[in-house]
């Protein structure tokens, strides 16, 4: 074949978005298209161009975002773009810009790290067009090299994937800890913490749990971010338990006090307690830990002391807060509502946090 010999125009027609801009040596021969004809294709100087191994971009320009996380993909699974039948037979010799076609489907490759949080809409996340590199998630036995504009992260459990633009997008807090694995600047991991949290992309127990089982919490800007992490889901659930109280009009509290047995040993600290009626709640924002919890060990310890002195202690997690909030409100509703039926607590001091 020369320079000058014509190739079918078969797929170049139908090819009108993305995903019929990026195809793979698969898609292509099963549209006819045979291994000399993309390469003529592919000469310099040609319409196409390889862009990654076996993954092809069909025009001439550098590649859009959008086809770059295509090609990634495309790149990284084990199938992409399953057609139906009718859609590799042929091509109609007038196709219609506007037929339906099958969204695409990755099978073992998900985007993770930074292009994943861009994708979920952090503003700290850099945009797509400045990454050199897309991550992307396959399962640990997959014999693929990073190559490219692709880094490869393998996994031993591929997780469950969001869908952003009808592309695989890790959980935020699984690409939370893909993203800060390749970070040593402390002020950008502690802006795309904060920013999980704050902006209710994720909670921090979440996040916490995927930085521990990436061992990243043995490097100090990550353990200093995750303060901060921690710190601002804590005044986050804080506000929401304050909101809860106004908006159901519960019985005002008294807020963030320790209890003292008059004379006696400290009893802990609260978040909110009504002492006419001695109904605690307790936010719970634990960060989780590989072994044993001490932490929680302690909440129990807390909880059973205040019990046995009649005290209704209710736990409450920050995502119940966010979730569920009418509900919550109507947990510390029937405890208060069920005081007059229970003996009188034991007298305690209340005092100031």
């Amino acid at each position: 074949m020369t320079h000058n010999t014509p190739l079918s125009p078969r797929p170049l027609r139908r090819h009108s978005d993305v995903t019929r801009r990026v195809l793979t040596a698969a898609q292509l021969r099963a549209q006819g298209v045979t291994a000399a004809e993309t390469n003529e294709q592919c000469r310099p100087g040609g319409p196409w161009q390889q862009i990654l191994p076996g993954v092809f971009l069909l025009h001439p320009g550098p590649p859009t975002s959008e086809e770059r996380l295509h090609a990634v993909l495309s790149y990284a699974a084990r199938s992409a773009f399953r057609e139906t039948p009718a859609a590799v037979a042929g091509v109609p010799a007038q196709p219609n810009a506007d037929e339906p076609r099958p969204a695409p489907r990755y099978s073992d490759a998900v985007i993770t790290g930074l292009a994943a949080l861009t994708l979920h809409g952090f503003s700290s996340a850099p945009p797509l067009p400045s990454l050199d590199s897309i991550d992307v998630l396959v399962p640990r036995m997959r014999r693929l090299r990073t190559m490219g504009c692709v880094r490869i992260v393998r996994t031993p459990v591929m997780p469950t994937p969001s869908y952003v633009t009808g592309l695989p997008v890790a959980p935020v807090p699984r690409a939370l800890a893909d993203a800060v694995a390749e970070l040593s600047d402390a002020g950008a991991v502690r802006r795309l913490l904060t920013e999980a949290v704050r902006g209710g992309h994720a909670e921090p127990a979440a996040v916490v749990r995927e930085l521990t089982q990436a061992r990243l919490l043995s490097r100090p800007h990550v353990v200093d971010a995750v303060e901060t992490l921690l710190a601002e889901g804590r005044a986050i659930a804080e506000d929401h338990l304050y909101r809860m109280v106004r908006a159901y009009a519960l019985p005002d509290p008294v807020w963030n006090v320790d209890l003292r047995l008059p004379g006696g040993p400290h009893l802990g600290g609260l978040d909110a307690y009504w002492p006419e009626q001695a109904v605690a709640v307790e936010l719970d924002t634990r960060a989780p830990r590989q072994e044993d919890d001490a932490l929680w060990s302690e909440y129990a310890r807390k909880r059973e002391m205040l019990e046995r002195l009649g005290i209704t202690v209710v736990h409450i997690t920050p995502k119940k807060l966010r979730d569920s909030l009418e509900q919550q409100a109507t947990v510390v509703r029937t405890a208060l509502m069920a005081a007059c039926d229970r003996d009188p607590a034991a007298y305690v001091v209340v005092v100031p946090r």
